[in-house]
């Protein structure tokens, strides 16, 4: 038995990176030796064993072969005579496909610490088309390793547009799919992700509403970059320098999804497009089944972005109508992120990055201002139901029109 720690372990050392999680390879192996060695199996298609004392994953080597479309479409062998080669070459990318025993000596068959070195995402082997899974994970690859200056290899990005054309993208469950998506978009290079997609054509199988945004004028006046997609791609790139949850980082992506809708003669103007934009925004959260929290936030913000541009002047009236659709008495913290999406989107423009945006604070404002009407005196007025819920209502809309009175010009 040689146990070997493997993928991304090894690759993040040489990088220089601090290494989180260890997966390790046994080689000559059986699941009974294992099983004796007090290993708990946790691997349901093959035998992948949990240390029992540290929890780390352990692979017994083996082999795969493709048998049916899509990321579960294969046929996985396990036994003491697959070599530590055998194990690397099923792997995704070059870099990915080195081992090192307990000593630091390294196993590496192809070439992944040249391509390391050349700052190149580059397949193992042609195995590599046969799993779509691997078009995702190479784009979030791109989109971690952006900032040390790696691409993909040219090769590489032929057989991902190849992988994009043959229908297999398709065969991707939602689960599946949205597990790199939220990987993704939390690097610090979202937006690389999105662009990597895009040159080798999985953007248009995948979320072609947000690919339909690429080549999409705006006004020059207040989009100075003009391009929709390029803005959409800035303003993501905003949210991960500011650090900005996944909620966040989600909303952004799809915010201006109903422009890809205006007709041509309407250029560079997009009329009503945040109420468009909401059954193109419906169907991207169930495509991807994302969660709860996530399709809330990305609706409310395709719905009301221009309402937080605007909101120094938005009446009193329709600021409370805004406060009462987030919910703000109950869930503060979906406001809060509202307005960190509405700032993204100002600060997404060429030029304009570093703008303030007064908006934040009134808004933060406004909703103190709602928030701190008393219900206690109304209850002791006798009020309830409807006539309680009313009488609250105006006393809000009160508070902000003392609020905005009060406001500098």
């Amino acid at each position: 038995m040689q146990i070997y720690k493997v993928g991304g372990a090894v690759r993040d050392r040489l990088l220089g990176k601090p290494v989180t999680d260890i997966d390790w390879v046994v080689v000559g192996a059986t699941t009974e030796e294992m099983l004796a060695k007090g290993f708990r199996p946790v691997g349901a298609d093959f035998p992948v064993f949990l240390h029992p004392k540290s929890g780390e994953e352990y692979a017994l080597a083996r082999t795969e072969r493709k048998n049916g479309r899509g990321y579960g479409g294969f046929i996985f062998h396990a036994s003491p005579d697959v070599t530590l080669e055998e194990d690397l070459i099923r792997r995704d990318l070059t870099i990915n496909a080195m081992a090192e025993d307990d000593q630091q000596n390294l196993t590496d068959p192809y070439h992944g610490q040249r391509d390391l070195e050349a700052r190149l995402l580059r397949h193992v082997s042609p195995a590599f088309a046969e799993d779509p899974l691997r078009v995702l994970r190479v784009a979030r690859f791109a989109a971690r390793y952006a900032e040390l200056g790696f691409t993909v290899a040219p090769e590489t990005l032929e057989l991902m547009r190849q992988l994009s054309e043959s229908g297999e993208l398709e065969a991707l469950t939602p689960e599946r799919s949205w597990k790199e998506i939220a990987r993704a978009l939390m690097e610090d290079q979202p937006q690389v992700f999105i662009e990597v997609l895009r040159e080798c054509g999985a953007l248009k199988v995948l979320m072609p509403e947000v690919d339909a945004l690429f080549g999409v004028p705006q006004p020059e006046a207040h989009h100075p970059e003009i391009d929709t997609g390029v803005h959409t791609l800035s303003v993501l790139e905003q949210a991960a320098l500011h650090k900005q949850p996944l909620t966040v980082r989600w909303a952004c992506l799809l915010h201006d999804l109903g422009k890809g809708l205006t007709p041509e003669e309407e250029w560079p103007r997009h009329l009503a497009h945040e109420h468009k934009g909401l059954k193109l925004i419906k169907a991207v959260n169930e495509r991807f089944k994302a969660p709860k929290d996530c399709q809330e936030l990305a609706l409310l913000v395709g719905k009301y972005h221009t309402h937080g541009h605007r909101a120094l002047e938005l009446k009193p009236s329709t600021l409370l109508e805004l406060l009462q659709s987030f919910d703000v008495y109950r869930r503060p913290q979906r406001f809060e992120e509202f307005i960190a999406a509405c700032e993204m989107d100002a600060r997404g423009r060429k030029g304009l990055e570093q703008r303030s945006y007064p908006q934040a604070d009134y808004l933060r404002g406004a909703a103190t201002a709602a928030r701190s009407v008393a219900v206690q005196p109304l209850l002791e007025k006798g009020l309830k139901g409807p006539e309680l819920g009313e009488a609250i209502k105006g006393e809000r809309l009160k508070a902000l029109k003392a609020y905005k009175a009060a406001a500098p010009a």
